[in-house]
């Protein structure tokens, strides 16, 4: 009822209308090749396209739609129809809804305990880590092993292995492979980009900011896409009249946003919240930044012809295995990314080999994957 009363009329007439069209029969010219904002266009219609998904791709991936592959449509859009859009507000509905749906769980000290409760676990079963390191090169040598090696501070240092497992972006990786890639490897990995995010953190001093866990920014003026509270996604109390808001900033290394200072980037935050008319009470008690250069992979047109040239090399080289979301260049969740983890761990036995054929098997299921939000 709320959804309905609140769209603005224009929007909720203009989506009527897309609707109805896909009742009528097709005719005009031949279609042309499918982009993103095609299918998208085609599944949801002109409006939802033109008002949110078009302008809110472009802030993320900073391409426009038609610019985009139609394999990001399929991989990152879940209710890429009218028909799964009004199912999924449908199956929220009381009485309507199946037992569970709509929830999870959610760390009470937050998402990073996910991390830091698997590599707690990983050392008790004999794993080290090594932080702070800058990964130099991965050679293969002539006895079939591996020889990472990695610098710390000024220190350059070697771990030699039987196999090596890569989650960093797959390009990084080709880049740091000795005996160095085939000039064409090379080439492809110029051709495949990331775009890059900076997450701001503000600390406010209020119980809450609103009712809800996240605030999506359709809006071309406005240069941040999402706004998250933690303290929402957990219904926690703690602390007491405090919250954190983390702002999503999609950008790239070489525009200007990525070497604002904090205090900028917090100026920015807030003023898009205040254009937005949800302006914060006071001015942020702190500002806190995490700048990743590799937050997600952009599906270029023609960018598969690319991975599937380095896919297909890195596969061929005995010992290393790449996967992930940046070691496969792939749009999913943490429960996917687990999922490789869990399939890499199955396809090696206790003698230390691994099943490439079953590897292949698992691949076909991370093909399926589609991002949830």
């Amino acid at each position: 009822v709320d959804l309905m009363v609140s769209l603005p009329p224009a929007f909720a007439l203009g989506v009527a209308a897309d609707a109805g069209r896909k009742l009528l029969p097709r005719v005009g010219a031949p279609p042309a090749p499918e982009t993103f904002g095609s299918v998208l266009q085609q599944g949801l219609g002109r409006t939802i396209c033109r008002d949110f998904y078009f302008p809110y791709a472009e802030k993320i991936w900073g391409l426009s739609a038609d610019q985009l592959s139609a394999i990001q449509a399929r991989r990152r859009v879940q209710a890429g129809s009218l028909a799964k859009l009004l199912g999924k507000v449908v199956g929220g509905l009381p009485g309507v809804r199946r037992p569970g749906a709509g929830r999870y769980f959610y760390p009470r000290h937050g998402y990073g305990q996910i991390a830091n409760g698997l590599s707690q676990a990983a050392v008790r079963h004999g794993a080290e880590f090594v932080h702070n390191a800058q990964i130099e090169s991965v050679r293969r040598m002539p006895d079939s092993t591996m020889l990472v090696e990695y610098r710390r501070g000024q220190t350059l240092e070697q771990t030699q292995a039987d196999h090596v497992w890569s989650t960093i972006p797959v390009t990084a990786l080709v880049r740091a492979l000795r005996p160095t890639a085939p000039p064409g490897i090379l080439t492809a990995c110029e051709k495949i980009k990331f775009r890059s995010m900076i997450l701001i953190y503000l600390v406010v001093d209020q119980p809450r900011f609103t009712e809800f866990d996240a605030h999506y920014f359709p809006e071309r003026d406005i240069p941040i896409t999402r706004l998250s509270e933690p303290k929402n996604y957990a219904a926690a109390n703690e602390p007491p009249g405090r919250t954190v808001l983390c702002a999503e900033l999609p950008c790239s290394t070489k525009d200007g946003y990525w070497d604002m200072s904090d205090e900028d980037l917090g100026e920015l935050v807030s003023s898009s919240l205040a254009k937005s008319g949800i302006p914060l009470a006071d001015s942020a008690a702190q500002v806190v930044t995490r700048r990743l250069p590799h937050a997600y992979p952009i599906y270029e047109n023609g960018y598969e012809k690319h991975f599937e040239a380095i896919d297909d090399w890195l596969g061929s080289i005995e010992q290393l295995l790449s996967f992930g979301r940046q070691g496969l260049f792939a749009h999913d969740n943490t429960h996917h990314t687990l999922a490789m983890a869990y399939a890499a761990t199955d396809c090696l036995n206790d003698r230390g080999e691994f099943d490439t054929e079953r590897w292949r098997e698992f691949r076909r299921i991370f093909a399926s994957h589609v991002v949830e939000d």
